[in-house]
């Protein structure tokens, strides 16, 4: 009989069988998805299936839910589980219905999950109790949270419950900063970086707390957990807060990961099980843990591998382009006639890139999107050319190239080479455009372009007096009259996020307009 094939399995899983006992409530309870079934329990969907698979015919189905037959309900009453407790601070959750709505609405219209980042999003409830979590336990108002990747809008959560604190958002992803931007009226910081090419200057040493949500390998996790130490102002009082989750069916993954973050000195204050709920991850039962860590020592992260994610062309398993797409791409690579061919390079733009070199051939063909820009922004030589994916966003439509474009037609002049060498590939060739070409506001766009790594209120001034030959002082006035985010002539042009780049760009040229 089924309900025996029920008992074994739960049986086998000895004291561990509580959570199984959980689904097999809710079965009697109520009819459920597969999802509700792996999240509400945090079970991996595999162990759920083993149930469903046991419960044989006194399941019945009505599209994608289910339910155990009404009339067979009795016969398992001794094996669900008796009352839960309850999570004090899912009762907090409940009990902040503005909040809650206003989070619905902000992850309805959040930018789609991207799977080559490992994009899962946790649900409205989750982002919630990060913030009533982080504000019971840490005295917040006058500190500093820095987020390391937040397409979760944990940044927005933080500044409703708290709106004392400052936050600032540090992601990979264009898209999100722009939404967190817009979403928090500017409320929340936004700057750009891939963690695997270091954190904006302005980050590193700044934070109190940083929470984090990184991809679930080794390699991320190290990786992620290294930055956020890097961003803590005080090693010694700061915390570093992790999302982390792995399948009860595979604990050497967790044990890989684990011994990862205890190379980096971290000490693990609390663990707490179950703690974010995602719409997806089934894998893992659609939760993960609150890792607590307390940092023993400020160590700094050596450069990585491109591959950390799960999925794609940056997953730990990607193998990177053909040698024959390689050769294509040097060969393309423009150049003085004297010099020799470049040598293809790996991403990456922490410093200007190619100091001295005539041409750069850069392989971006990992890129997620925003790679290509920046490399562009980081290139020293005059001459560059970089191999992406054939549907790279910057390539793949005419609208695509016109946008990168414009942001850099004052210092290269771009070709899209389609399908080159194959049809997977395409190789954007960018030449240098002559400064004769350009009036007095190109010229100032151009200089700044070329000083992307320097502090954008220096670099613009300098700019200005170079073109217009005129004094610091007047250079100063003619941005002061700039609509400017003040705060963003701190920052560095190749750290801020490709909307604010965009928007500041006309106001460069315009200030050098006389």
């Amino acid at each position: 009989m089924a309900t025996e094939l029920v008992r074994a399995l739960l049986d086998a899983r000895g004291v561990h069988s509580r959570k199984l006992r959980r689904v097999l409530t809710l079965l009697g309870d109520d009819w459920h998805t597969l999802a509700d079934l792996v999240r509400v329990p945090a079970v991996p969907r595999r162990t759920v299936q083993e149930l469903l698979k046991a419960l044989d015919a006194d399941l019945e189905t009505s599209g994608d839910r289910m339910r155990i037959t009404p009339s067979r309900v009795a016969e398992y009453a001794d094996l669900m589980a008796g009352a839960d407790p309850g999570d004090p601070v899912d009762a907090l959750v409940s009990r902040n219905t503005a909040h809650l709505r206003s989070l619905l609405a902000d992850i309805a219209d959040v930018p789609p999950p991207l799977s080559a980042l490992d994009h899962v999003q946790a649900t409205a409830e989750t982002a919630l109790k990060r913030a009533l979590w982080l504000d019971s336990q840490y005295d917040l108002a006058g500190r500093t949270l820095v987020c390391l990747g937040d397409h979760d809008l944990t940044s927005l959560a933080v500044t409703a419950v708290n709106p004392g604190v400052e936050v600032t958002v540090v992601d990979v992803d264009d898209r999100l900063l722009e939404y967190v931007e817009q979403r928090s009226g500017g409320r929340v910081r936004t700057l750009h970086a891939d963690f695997r090419f270091g954190l904006p200057p302005t980050v590193a040493e700044s934070a109190d707390l940083v929470f984090s949500d990184p991809p679930y390998t080794p390699e991320g996790m190290a990786l992620f957990a290294g930055r956020a130490i890097e961003a803590l102002a005080d090693p010694g009082s700061g915390r570093v807060l992790l999302a982390y989750g792995f399948s009860e069916r595979t604990p050497v993954l967790g044990l890989k990961v684990q011994q990862e973050l205890q190379k980096l000195g971290l000490v693990f204050e609390a663990i707490l099980p179950a703690f974010h709920r995602f719409d997806g991850a089934q894998a893992i039962g659609s939760a993960a843990d609150l890792y607590v860590c307390r940092p023993t020592a400020r160590r700094s992260v050596s450069p990585g591998r491109v591959g950390i994610y799960t999925h794609g062309p940056q997953s730990v398993e990607a193998s990177g382009p053909s040698a024959e797409a390689l050769a294509a791409l040097v060969d393309l690579a423009p150049r003085p006639e004297s010099s020799p061919p470049p040598k293809p390079r790996q991403p990456g733009w922490a410093e200007p890139v190619g100091k001295g070199a005539a041409s750069l051939a850069v392989d971006l063909t990992a890129d997620p999107g925003p790679w290509l820009l920046r490399t562009l922004l980081a290139c020293s030589p005059g001459r560059m050319a970089a191999l992406v994916a054939n549907n790279h966003p910057n390539v793949s439509s005419a609208a695509g190239q016109a946008e990168l474009t414009s942001l850099v037609d004052t210092r290269f002049a771009l070709r899209f080479l389609r399908s080159t060498p194959d049809g997977k590939h395409c190789v954007v060739v960018a030449d240098q455009v002559l400064a004769g070409t350009l009036d007095a506001g190109g010229l100032a766009v151009r200089e700044v372009l070329m000083r992307a790594h320097g502090k954008l209120g220096n670099v613009w001034r300098e700019a200005l007096t170079t073109v217009l030959r005129i004094t610091k002082r007047e250079a100063r006035d003619l941005i002061g009259e700039q609509p400017v985010v003040e705060a963003d002539l701190e920052e560095r042009l190749i750290d801020l996020p490709r909307h604010r780049i965009a928007a500041l760009l006309p106001l460069i040229r315009a200030s050098a307009a006389r």
